[in-house]
Formats: structure tokens, C-alpha cells, sequence
């Protein structure tokens, strides 16, 4: 046996934060051994990334972003994962395809190389709003950095990862599209219902 890696990605304001954190207050009290993690990390080099993504910008970005990932899954999901444990984890490799090289304008090619040896998910959620739903959750919120500074990334979030979500297919990594119009508890009841499926499924 082994534990479960599921990863959530989506533009800005599209609750990712909220929704791992609730998902994993219900999976916990369900009995599921769940840990929630989030990327970039809180190791020094994920908080230095997160706090300087206004000053790095395109190839020095993506190469921190990508080091702090293999620093994170040998420090925190690996060891999860070999404990049985099931990873939680707020933002992963779509997000450096849509960040990274879709707002950034890295080659893409390049972002899928300096990734090749990063492991894949068991299940990557896409959580995605309408725009003007994504807009007004930014405008009530405040931005969270450069990437939720122009209000015009939000149009091209929503269709970037539209985008990556075919590559993610492409690759072999089960997706989920998840609509977050609709109310928090839902959406968490949802995913907490097809998560323990997949667990269950993988514990037989």
C-alpha cells in the first residue's frame, strides 16, 4: 500500500487555499491519516520564492519555483507518501505551466524539462470560477502578488488552465474539474466524497 498525492491548481481566487484547508478538517475527521501542504513551500527557499515573485521574474522564477518543488517532495510529500499518508497539496505543476510559462512567458518546453523528474499526482484538481466570480473574490480578498496584480492575468488564467488541464490528460494524471461558484461546502463535500472513493479504492 501507499498514500494518496492529490494536487489543486487553479488562477487566482478561485479558493484553492480554503478548500484545502476545510477538505482536510473533513478527511481528518473522517479518520484519513491527511496532511495539507502548499507551493511554494515553507521552507526557507519556498518563502523566499513566494516573497520575492515581484523580483524574479521568467527563467530565475521558474528555477526557483522548480528547486523548491524536488526540495519539497524529498522533505515533505515523499516521506507523506511512504508513511501511508494522503498529501494534500495547494498548487503544484499546472500552476508553473499557467504562471510561469503562460504569464511569465517562459518556453513551455522549458518549464516541462526543468520538471521532468517531479512526481505526479494520483489526482489533480483544477478549481476554476467564472472570471467576473474570480475579479470580485480578488477585489474583496487583495492580491495575494504579482501574478493577481493585473487584473487582466484572471481572463488569462481561466484559459491557460484550460489548456493545461488537455496536458495533464495528455500525460496520464486523472483530473477534476471542480466549479467553485457555488458554496464552499459543497464543493469540499464533493471532493471529499471522490477522495475517500480513491482512497478506499487504493486500501483494499
Amino acid at each position: 500500500m501507499s498514500g494518496l498525492f492529490v494536487a489543486f491548481d487553479g488562477p487566482g481566487g478561485a479558493g484553492k487555499s480554503t478548500t484545502v484547508r476545510l477538505l482536510r478538517e473533513r478527511l481528518s475527521e473522517e479518520g484519513l491519516p491527511v496532511v495539507a501542504t502548499t507551493e511554494p513551500s515553507h521552507s526557507a527557499l519556498g518563502r523566499f520564492t513566494r516573497a520575492h515573485t515581484g523580483d524574479y521574474r521568467g527563467l530565475s522564477l521558474a528555477c526557483l519555483v522548480a528547486a523548491d518543488r524536488y526540495h519539497h517532495l524529498d522533505t515533505e510529500i515523499r516521506p507523506a507518501l511512504a508513511a501511508e499518508q494522503l498529501v494534500l497539496c495547494d498548487r503544484y505543476l499546472a500552476s508553473s505551466l499557467v504562471l510561469q510559462a503562460g504569464i511569465d512567458g517562459v518556453p513551455p518546453e522549458f518549464v516541462r524539462a526543468l520538471n521532468t523528474h517531479v512526481d505526479l499526482p494520483d489526482l489533480n484538481v483544477i478549481m476554476t470560477a467564472p472570471p467576473d466570480v474570480l475579479r470580485e473574490r480578488l477585489t474583496t480578498r487583495g492580491s495575494h502578488g504579482r501574478f493577481e496584480d493585473d487584473p487582466a492575468n484572471t481572463d488569462r488564467e481561466f484559459v491557460l488552465y484550460q489548456e493545461v488541464l488537455a496536458m495533464l490528460e495528455g500525460i496520464g494524471v486523472p483530473t477534476l474539474v471542480i466549479d467553485t461558484g457555488s458554496d464552499v461546502g459543497t464543493t469540499v463535500s464533493r471532493l471529499a466524497a471522490t477522495i475517500q472513493a480513491l482512497w478506499s479504492h487504493r486500501h483494499l
